[in-house]
């Protein structure tokens, strides 16, 4: 199947054209604007620094359930020790760097969480569209998270940690307060073994397409997340 270029009209081809890599389309930009039409249907940017913008949508898509979310005793203990605080939408930019910047396992040291994609998605947050969730220790930001919120999904960008459990601290908190706000599913993109020892699954483009389809119609909760 063809890789589609983009035009300056904020349009997507149907997702479901995507090469079996998930590649769909080339191009465009990182608006406000073209980013939410992105999420709204599957599809989001991940591209490298110097190179096009490249748009997504793989098959299987990985996503986490909240019911299905793993509380393993060892990370339990360290959300109720109180030996991290957590915070929401108070370091966005910082968390976002963090996770641009924080060396990880088999990383090459090159992000595609280029210095556009952290002025676009700082934007999104400035709207309210864009949300963090940061872990402290004595102080200093530790571990963290960030994504979109559209309807009742989340879409997970990134988290980082530099203290072991910082992140997955950061996705317990978040994974409660969704529960709590009816969220449908948080969209986790694509496959890693960290992801899934958390409860995370594969499930196929069509049915993500599907729920998503039913989510997005949702009320958005709009604004800081603050705690």
């Amino acid at each position: 199947m063809p890789v589609y270029q983009l035009t300056e009209k904020i349009l997507f081809p149907n997702p479901e054209l995507a090469e079996p890599d998930g590649l769909l389309a080339i191009g465009g930009d990182l608006s406000p604007e073209r980013l939410v039409n992105a999420y709204a249907n599957g599809i989001f940017p991940w591209y490298n620094e110097g190179h096009p913008i490249l748009w997504w949508s793989p098959d299987p898509r990985m996503v986490l359930f909240p019911d299905k979310f793993k509380r393993h005793k060892t990370l339990k203990k360290d959300v109720i020790s109180n030996k991290f605080d957590v915070s929401f939408d108070k370091m966005f930019t910082q968390v976002i760097t963090k996770c641009a910047s924080v060396p990880r396992p088999g990383q090459d040291g090159d992000t595609w969480i280029t210095d556009d994609m952290v002025d676009a998605y700082v934007r999104l947050h400035e709207m309210g569209i864009a949300h963090s969730v940061e872990v402290c220790h004595n102080d200093k930001l530790v571990g963290g998270l960030y994504g979109l919120s559209l309807g009742t999904v989340f879409f997970g960008e990134s988290m980082f940690h530099t203290v072991s459990n910082a992140s997955k601290v950061a996705l317990w908190q978040l994974v409660e307060k969704l529960t709590t706000w009816d969220f449908d599913l948080i969209d986790v993109q694509q496959e890693t073994d960290h992801l899934k020892s958390l409860g995370a699954s594969g499930i196929k483009r069509k049915e993500f397409l599907h729920l998503l389809s039913v989510s997005i119609k949702k009320k958005s909760r709009i604004g800081n997340w603050e705690m």
